[in-house]
């Protein structure tokens, strides 16, 4: 194929995302309890989501956005009516905490993308979120030495599927889009984003109960991260 170089994003394409969310909400939980707060968890679900889309609708398109202590932030607005800057810092914190201790890569990870590096392919996370929080997770993840760059949403000023996430790296490495692919889990973000600049895609499914079909059309599709290499070498 002639690739120099393999994009990657991050959340649900190199570890799965569900659980680690849930980890990290049940800590909220715990926590807003603890703080005081009189609910139970049904309602901090309805509340965390009534506070996610709100945040969502108002910052789209931002890596803000995804920002879970600007979610606690309007949840205690919208629960109590009140701003306490501690307890939403706190009740953030034990999300993120508990959220990033339950990170564990996909199997077959940390082989493939040794693998890439050693066939001579520069190694890319593009990622939405902003830069600190997906910092932290590459690190947790184990894998950080085996990439060479890291693009985020945050630094780029644009959410993916923008072109601008994707063009950022391919400049700064000199390359051409038809030289790398994009894998991600995300058909509008990712498969449209770097299909629309020119990259080869490849939509990775790890959940086989979850409908990744419609009209847009990756180049590959795979259900086994390890076939990545397939693609690419």
């Amino acid at each position: 194929m002639g690739y120099e170089a393999a994009f990657f994003d991050l959340d649900d394409t190199l570890y799965p995302y569900p659980p680690c969310n849930e980890a990290g909400k049940r800590a909220a939980f715990e926590t807003f309890r603890d703080l005081g707060y009189d609910l139970d968890r049904e309602a901090f679900d309805a509340l965390y989501a009534t506070a996610r889309r709100e945040t969502k609708r108002e910052l789209r398109g931002t890596a803000a956005s995804h920002e879970r202590f600007l979610y606690f932030k309007r949840a205690l607005r919208v629960h109590a009516d009140v701003h306490d800057a501690a307890d939403a810092l706190a009740i953030g914190g034990a999300y993120w905490d508990r959220y990033v201790e339950r990170i564990e890569p996909f199997a077959g990870v940390e082989e493939t993308l040794r693998a890439l590096r050693e066939a001579g392919l520069t190694v890319v996370v593009v990622t939405n979120l902003t830069t600190r929080i997906q910092l932290e997770k590459l690190a947790r993840l184990g894998v950080d030495d085996l990439v060479d760059r890291v693009v985020t949403s945050e630094e780029v000023g644009r959410e993916k599927p923008s072109a601008i996430a994707f063009t950022t790296p391919l400049a700064a490495l000199d390359l051409r889009p038809s030289e790398a692919f994009m894998v991600g889990d995300d058909v509008e973000a990712d498969v449209v984003g770097a299909n629309a600049v020119g990259m080869d895609t490849v939509l990775f499914n790890a959940d086989p109960d979850r409908d990744l079909t419609g009209p847009e059309r990756p180049d590959h599709r795979i259900d086994a991260f390890a076939d990545v290499t397939e693609v690419a070498l």
